[in-house]
């Protein structure tokens, strides 16, 4: 089992992404458990307050050092678990990432707020991760991202555990398009190679298709991604520059 401790200030944002699809399904299997830890619960301030305005002047509120300190302490005790902070100052989150994580027995979450945390609480943080270059109301959004990314790689949750391998980012490259039934649609056809029943032809057509997808929108993951002799072949043939 997975075990994900959120240190959140708003643990009812979860109640709905808990309740549905595949994190449902990989609840009721006992294959994870989200433990939502509400920050203020460990404010000592008689109003629970969790902030307070920053040293120096500035816009915003600063989430104070106390509550933080305690609430991670209290995770930590729990055994050896190592705590992410939801931050925009952090390694940007990846299917690598979420690799690493799917083997891991238990991870926390720290979500962020306002203009972010004190730097002390940075001593008892073990990485800063990030979303990507662009801004959010709290790590909230970005904790159920990450639980989700992760949970899926989780052995027995997938219904059909190849769709964890064949999926965007799993070998760095991106997925070769999908079909489904009308085989016809609009004029639309479906490629024939996909209704031929030969599955080794199947196969190269999906492979040099998300070769040549992956150059044509993310040429970045191609620097990653494990090619053979055979696909760099395949991309030079096509005039892409490797």
């Amino acid at each position: 089992m997975m075990i994900f401790d959120v240190l959140t200030l708003f643990p009812e944002m979860f109640d709905s992404v808990l309740s549905y699809s595949i994190l449902k399904r990989a609840i009721e299997k006992g294959k994870l458990k989200v433990n939502l830890i509400n920050i203020r619960d460990f404010s000592k301030d008689k109003h629970k307050k969790v902030d307070d305005y920053p040293y120096g002047g500035g816009p915003g509120m600063v989430m104070m050092p106390q509550p933080l300190f305690d609430a991670i302490e209290f995770v930590k005790s729990q055994g050896n678990i190592p705590v992410y902070y939801l931050g925009p100052k952090g390694k940007v989150f990846s299917q690598e990432i979420a690799v690493k994580m799917s083997k891991l027995e238990r991870i926390a979450l720290l979500c962020g707020h306002y203009e972010g945390i004190d730097e002390r609480v940075y001593s008892v943080i073990d990485e800063e991760i990030s979303l990507g270059d662009f801004i959010l109301t709290g790590g909230e959004i970005a904790a159920m991202a990450i639980i989700d990314a992760v949970t899926r790689l989780i052995e027995g949750v997938l219904s059909h555990p190849q769709s964890a391998v064949e999926e965007s980012f799993s070998n760095s490259l991106l997925e070769y398009p999908q079909y489904t039934r009308p085989e016809v649609f609009r004029g639309m056809k479906v490629p024939e190679v996909l209704l031929s029943g030969n599955h080794a032809e199947i196969a190269k057509w999906r492979r040099q298709k998300s070769l040549e997808i992956t150059f044509l929108k993310r040429p970045d993951l191609l620097k990653k991604a494990i090619l053979t002799e055979e696909d760099k072949k395949f991309l030079r043939e096509r005039g892409f520059d490797i």
